[in-house]
């Protein structure tokens, strides 16, 4: 009864976080974090782990390796310690405050075995994101004053084993997206409309947009295992009126000339396709190291600044430039008694923008990650654990021009942080 009564409330949990409309979180914007095992090796050996249910979304293949049916249920708390610190802006303000908060989340993962060799999983939750809200009277407030990017995906997937060292797996991606833009007008810096107050240019939209993942797990030996998997890139497409309040009058009649007024704000987003290799190997009965080599495709991401640079500006969006990322990953576990777990990993990823390009919506830079976790048998049936990462994602330096109505922006953040804490539960059946 007490079982049943913990996985109640565990599911529960992770189904309210889940799907809470609130901020996302802030710098890298691929959620390898999602409450789950593999969180204390942050996310060393997550293609090859193949230990529990969120194999179906990280590697469908390792659904093979489970014995049983399986339900893990993750409850994940993020708080966010993103704070600008300005070294100039054109139009003064303050550095910005906490753009970031605390943020509840959660994913649901579910194997079913189907037949000795043939299994069907799903995964729920969210694998990419950002969001700050800086507040309207920051130093760049002429940039964004707010930036979100909610996702909420749904990836069922299958998987057969062919014999003992190779399984195969795919499956599809339904994601559900929102975008959410704000930033001020500098009504004052156009001439006639000196002391007039800030006004606001803002849009928001969703999307639904599709993509699949492919996975493949070699097991050469007992103890040692190789994952290899793909997920494809999922085009969104948002589009919405450009919402303009406040705007003085001067600068109104100039943006009307433009045709810029109420017309319409076309933003493609496309979430990257994204290559792993991950490697485990069990050195002894008690221990075991894993790794991760990954590859993303930045420079097809193609989001857009959403600002207004100029009183003669023709449209409210002006595209990127992002490169490509590496991933690095590194981690271990000790079974230090029969029914204890403790995990440990580092992981490393390079900067997705140059400092001269980096704007405050969207500020990544390199990540390190540093994690621990630990899980506990309860019974033959039940596992409970819990984790913890620290995230790192550097000075995020800006050095931006700006144009007539933005005024320059220096400066880098101080911290750039963002702390994980996750429990989760396993009930085999």
């Amino acid at each position: 009864m007490k079982i049943r009564l913990l996985i109640i409330i565990t599911l529960f949990i992770t189904l309210f976080g889940a799907n809470l409309a609130s901020r996302a979180w802030a710098g890298g914007i691929w959620l390898y974090e999602m409450g789950t095992p593999d969180l204390g090796t942050a996310g060393a050996g997550m293609a090859a782990l193949a230990s529990d249910a969120s194999t179906a979304g990280r590697n469908p293949a390792g659904m093979t390796r489970l014995d049983r049916s399986q339900l893990l249920t993750a409850a994940q708390g993020l708080y966010i310690d993103f704070r600008f610190d300005t070294d100039q802006s054109g139009f003064g303000g303050g550095d910005g405050g906490q753009a970031g908060g605390f943020l509840p989340a959660g994913s649901l993962h579910y194997v079913h075995r189907v037949t000795p060799d043939f299994r069907l999983g799903v995964t729920a939750g969210s694998y990419f994101g950002f969001g700050l809200d800086y507040g309207d009277n920051w130093a760049g407030r002429y940039y964004t004053t707010k930036s979100e990017f909610l996702t909420f995906g749904v990836n069922p997937a299958a998987a057969y084993r062919f014999n003992d060292w190779l399984s195969a797996g795919a499956g599809f991606s339904v994601v559900y997206a929102d975008l959410d833009q704000e930033a001020a007008v500098n009504n004052s810096a156009v001439p006639g409309q000196a002391g007039l107050a800030d006004g606001k240019l803002k849009m928001d939209d969703d999307d639904v947009g599709y993509g699949y993942n492919l996975g493949l797990l070699l097991t050469p030996r007992d103890g040692t295992r190789f994952g290899l998997t793909y997920r494809s890139k999922v085009d969104l497409e948002f589009k919405d009126a450009v919402s303009l309040n406040n705007i003085g009058p001067v600068l109104e009649g100039l943006l009307n000339l433009s045709g810029l007024a109420g017309s319409k704000v076309n933003i493609d987003v496309t979430i990257p396709q994204n290559v792993m290799f991950s490697a485990y190997h069990q050195l002894t009965d008690s221990w075991a190291i894993m790794g991760n080599i990954g590859w993303q495709d930045w420079s097809d991401f193609g989001k857009q600044d959403f600002t207004l640079r100029s009183s003669t500006s023709t449209k409210a969006t002006l595209d990127r430039d992002f490169d490509d990322t590496w991933h690095f990953a590194l981690g271990a576990q000790y079974r230090f008694a029969e029914h204890w777990l403790w995990s440990v990993g580092a992981a490393y990823n390079t900067s997705a923008v140059d400092d001269d390009d980096r704007t405050p919506d969207l500020p990544v830079d390199r990540q390190i990650r540093v994690g621990t976790g630990i899980q506990y048998d309860w019974t033959e049936a039940i596992t409970v654990g819990a984790a913890y990462e620290y995230f790192d994602n550097g000075q995020a330096k800006i050095d931006q021009a700006g144009g007539a109505l933005q005024g320059p922006l220096k400066g880098d953040f101080d911290p750039a942080a963002s702390h994980f804490m996750a429990l989760n539960l396993i009930w085999r059946f």
